[in-house]
């Protein structure tokens, strides 16, 4: 080998060692990283600007930033190695994001993509490092819009805790489900007054506060457990005085004061209070070192910086090329979906009271027809296949089955169902209310009501290239006098038989184990 080849290696090798060259080697894995999963980075980023539950996360890459910053005086006493156990966390990540490509899930994803770059972080830069970051490195996590399954569950705490004050109050008030009713009006504990996002951000702001304002571990688990209780409760107050405005007021007069409470005052006191009864307990005092670096000095075992980056860079890409590798070619769903023939029921041209559609983004078949009996009992039947799921086409998510979010059905509270099914109840204005009943199927799986159970089925199928046809079908009444919702579709689904049958034949497995009656439908 020349010398001038000689050179250029130790220059090379120069380059890469230093903060300099494990800062440029991890640039460029991070870059590598955001353009390979842009689609998810555009995904999150857009959630972050629409969604105003999320909007909080705008300001997480900056306090990253700010808590990087803070750390540096500390971090120059420490010497950046690359390390090779690191890349197990990258691996975590680029699996994480293997299973949430595969089974649909943008949460696991978008999580996925933060793990990544703390892996690259930690394999290009050593654990000393990385210990000091430590919490930077985990802040992260907020970045990422999750909460939103809580939203049902705090629509409950809230109605709950309103009808309780009211109770205290006087005010005879009656609940159904997330739905309250007084002299004055009837009310809806909506998703927007659920505390979601009050509750989602005061969870930021409290852990960054646990960080910044305090050392000691009681403390920090004492402040976050008062500041989250005191956002639940105080979200309730708030749903409570509203309702109880308009019970002496006006309902206009009531929503006014909601929209100005909960939009410029409700969040800046709740703040105040909680800061100000934590002052007195802040231990952390203004000035205090972030970390010893005597305590993260160490002697790791340097990797060369230029094989890490490329193992990085091999990772990373290595989760796409898998799922494109595994991709199914597929089995063909039938030209039509027919609606069964159900023996006692025959079909009804019947109006809906208030008119219901659920909704399946990018099925490749959906059909819907409604059924009556010689009882009078009345149900519609909605049945969805799909040859294969994927972004924006899939079974269950936000926004898909039996409430569509942009109509003006709303989500009520769970009702019963067959173990194999999942039971909703959904009110629409009037009131009118409806019960559902949805089963779903991955392939030739048994039918099933779990939202979770679907994702799993369908990242096994993705996986490994199985059988990817699906099916939703949705069995529903609205709720008459004397004729209750649950009785008529408990009677459908009698006569209908198996549901399992009628899922295999809506996507081609198992035809002809019975007849049908009717093609697509609008």
């Amino acid at each position: 080998m020349t010398e001038q080849a000689l050179s250029f290696m130790r220059a090379r090798r120069m380059e890469l060692s230093g903060w300099r060259g494990h800062l440029t080697a991890l640039g460029v894995v991070a870059l590598a990283i955001l353009a390979l999963f842009f689609d998810d980075v555009h995904s999150m980023v857009s959630i972050w600007w629409n969604a105003s539950t999320f909007g909080h996360c705008l300001f997480v890459p900056l306090l990253v930033g700010w808590l990087v910053q803070q750390r540096i005086p500390g971090l120059k006493q420490l010497d950046p190695v690359a390390w090779t156990p690191g890349l197990l966390w990258l691996g975590a990540g680029v699996t994480a994001w293997l299973v949430g490509a595969a089974s649909g899930v943008a949460l696991i994803r978008h999580g996925a993509l933060i793990v990544m770059l703390q892996g690259a972080t930690i394999s290009l830069l050593g654990p000393a490092i990385s210990r000091a970051l430590a919490f930077p490195l985990f802040y992260a996590f907020f970045m990422v819009p999750f909460g939103e399954e809580l939203v049902p569950h705090l629509q409950l705490v809230t109605a709950r805790l309103s009808m309780l004050f009211l109770t205290g109050a006087g005010v005879p008030a009656h609940l159904d489900g997330i739905f309250i009713t007084t002299p004055t009006g009837y009310f809806e504990v909506a998703e927007a007054c659920s505390g979601a996002k009050f509750l989602i951000a005061m969870t930021a702001y409290g852990v960054l506060v646990c960080n910044v304002c305090f050392r000691s571990w009681p403390r920090r688990l004492i402040f976050m457990a008062g500041a989250l209780s005191l956002s639940v409760l105080a979200n309730g107050v708030r749903a409570f005085a509203t309702i109880l405005v308009a019970h002496m007021t006006t309902v206009d007069a009531a929503v006014g004061f909601d929209h100005v409470v909960y939009g410029w005052v409700f969040f800046a006191i709740i703040l105040v209070i909680v800061m100000a009864t934590a002052w007195p307990f802040f231990d952390r005092k203004p000035g205090d070192p972030w970390f010893d670096p005597r305590q993260f000095q160490g002697k790791a075992r340097a990797a060369a910086t230029g094989t890490i980056a490329g193992a990085a860079l091999a990772l990373i890409a290595a989760a796409p090329l898998w799922l494109a590798a595994t991709a199914a070619a597929g089995e063909p769903l039938p030209p039509t979906l027919n609606l069964p023939q159900v023996p006692g029921w025959t079909h009804s041209d019947t109006s809906q009271r208030y008119p219901w559609k659920p909704r399946f983004d990018g099925a490749d078949h959906f059909v819907m027809a409604r059924y009556r009996n010689a009882a009078g009992q009345v149900v519609d039947l909605a049945i969805a296949t799909y040859d294969r799921q994927e972004e924006r086409r899939e079974l269950v998510g936000f926004g898909q089955g039996a409430v569509d979010p942009d109509g003006k059905w709303v989500w009520s509270s769970p009702a019963p169902a067959p173990r194999n099914g999942l039971g909703e109840q959904i009110t629409a204005p009037g009131p009118v209310v409806r019960d559902v009943v949805s089963f779903f199927t991955v392939g030739a799986a048994d039918p099933t009501g779990s939202k979770a159970h679907v994702k799993l089925a369908t990242m096994q199928a993705r996986l490994l290239g199985t059988d990817q046809r699906a099916s939703a079908i949705l069995v529903s009444a609205e709720e008459a006098e004397g004729q209750p919702a649950g009785k008529a579709i408990a009677a459908f689904l009698a006569d209908l038989g198996d549901v399992k049958d009628l899922a295999d034949r809506s996507v081609g497995i198992h035809q002809g184990l019975s007849g049908s009656d009717s093609a697509d439908s609008p």
